[in-house]
């Protein structure tokens, strides 16, 4: 998924200079002795890096500064597309201008680009990743192909405050508990959910925890439990979760939710939140608190898993990494483009750089967390809790976003439950895998 979080002009050029072509600039002699050797101090690199995070244009443009003050003789161009960057970055690798630094999902797409991708296993910036974030990374037979943008959140999101004068004491985790709750908040004249399904890539963000909690009850992976979909070998009637509680919950949400749910965006869904209209946010994550502060800087949030059933040690938040920064390897400025984010994730600069600059859950070990409420609150509940697996990972964003069509098809009522499901399926066997 590529968030829309802002109104930015469909390209954003930025960086020292605009962009000639997607390639890389060739040093005449880079003096580089492997993937990580070092250019002569006196050659120039030109690193262009190709993004779709408009949301983190400042955050990028910071370490590019940071990095001119250590590498004077590296240029770095970072272009950020926001519409149809999927589509533009596969036009580009076909016609052979490949950016010296994409952008994909992680998870599947992990494998779909790896031929495009330098191998990272044994690089600095490998090591210094978290164990689930290195997993996010790595293809099918083990190699690490990219590195993430941010470690990331999901969860059910909370206005403490409206719980506080509902009379809910502690969040929901079962079903029945999230019925109660709704009926406290509504008493109040509280609209329990905002919701943002005017968004196809909502949907995959609560739909993981159903996923997570029908692999549960299976007794077998997440990942397990998708690759069974992919391939056809099982349906949605052998998983009462998938059936029946994601699409109750669906219901319930747009029945006791914001008006004209197919009309709000993500930007609508925060407006609402953050303003108060309602209680609980849908299909969202840790990206989204900056953007509520700035509307409600006194705002109380609270996170949670979604109570996907009536046991409660399956109402989970889910942790990861769900995008992922790519190395050309055929890129002439590889081996400088390494060493630039081997200096990012190493580096006492880089370790802040995700907390303090960009302001996001760092995605790798020893670095401190943000000064934020999510990710403290995040904190806090792994202590005693598991984190979800961030199945969202073992398909295709081709899949994710067939899906959310698929759900806006039906909350529209244009196609009935038994029609969105059987869809469902045959999506994830064509569209789910890069096999």
């Amino acid at each position: 998924m590529f968030k829309k979080m802002f109104a930015l002009p469909a390209v954003l050029l930025l960086g020292t200079s605009l962009l000639a072509g997607c390639g890389s600039t060739p040093a005449a002699d880079t003096g580089a002795t492997g993937a990580t050797g070092e250019a002569a101090a006196d050659q120039p690199v030109t690193i262009n890096m190709f993004t779709a995070s408009p949301e983190y244009t400042d955050a990028f443009n910071a370490y590019i500064e940071e990095y001119k003050k250590v590498k004077p003789n590296v240029t770095i161009n970072l272009e950020i597309m926001q519409a149809d960057y999927n589509t533009v970055l596969k036009s580009r690798i076909a016609a052979g201008s490949t950016p010296d630094v994409f952008q994909t999902t992680a998870g599947g797409d992990i494998d779909t680009y790896a031929d495009y991708s330098a191998d990272l296993t044994n690089e600095p910036l490998a090591a210094a990743m978290t164990d689930a974030v290195r997993a996010n990374m790595s293809s099918l037979d083990g190699k690490v192909l990219g590195f993430p943008v941010k470690g990331n959140l999901f969860a059910l999101i909370y206005n403490k405050d409206l719980f506080e004068q509902a009379g809910i004491t502690e969040p929901p985790k079962t079903v029945a508990e999230m019925d109660d709750a709704i009926a406290k908040l509504e008493d109040k004249g509280i609209t329990p959910f905002a919701n943002a399904y005017k968004e196809w890539w909502v949907w995959k963000h609560f739909f993981q925890h159903y996923v997570d909690a029908a692999a549960d009850d299976a007794g077998i992976s997440a990942q397990e439990l998708v690759n069974k979909f992919i391939k056809g070998e099982t349906t949605f009637s052998e998983y009462p979760l998938l059936t029946d509680n994601f699409f109750a919950f669906i219901d319930t949400t747009i029945a006791h939710g914001t008006d004209k749910p197919l009309e709000r965006d993500s930007n609508a869904e925060v407006s609402d939140f953050a303003s108060g209209k309602a209680a609980m946010m849908t299909g969202k994550g840790a990206w989204d608190e900056e953007a509520i502060m700035k509307i409600n800087p006194d705002f109380k949030l609270g996170i949670m898993g979604y109570p996907v059933s009536n046991k409660a040690e399956q109402s989970q938040i889910i942790t990861g990494a769900d995008q992922a920064l790519r190395i050309n390897k055929d890129s002439a400025a590889a081996p400088q483009t390494i060493e630039f984010f081997n200096w990012l994730y190493t580096s006492e600069y880089g370790k802040n750089w995700f907390s303090q600059v960009a302001k996001v859950i760092p995605p790798i070990k020893d670095a401190p967390l943000p000064d934020l409420q999510m990710p403290k609150e995040m904190d806090e509940i792994l202590k005693t809790e598991k984190s979800g697996d961030l199945s969202v990972n073992y398909s295709l964003d081709t899949f994710h976003q067939k899906f959310g069509e698929i759900m806006q098809a039906y909350i529209g009522k244009n196609k009935t439950k038994e029609q969105a499901i059987e869809e469902i399926q045959q999506a994830w066997i064509q569209l789910g895998s890069s096999q």
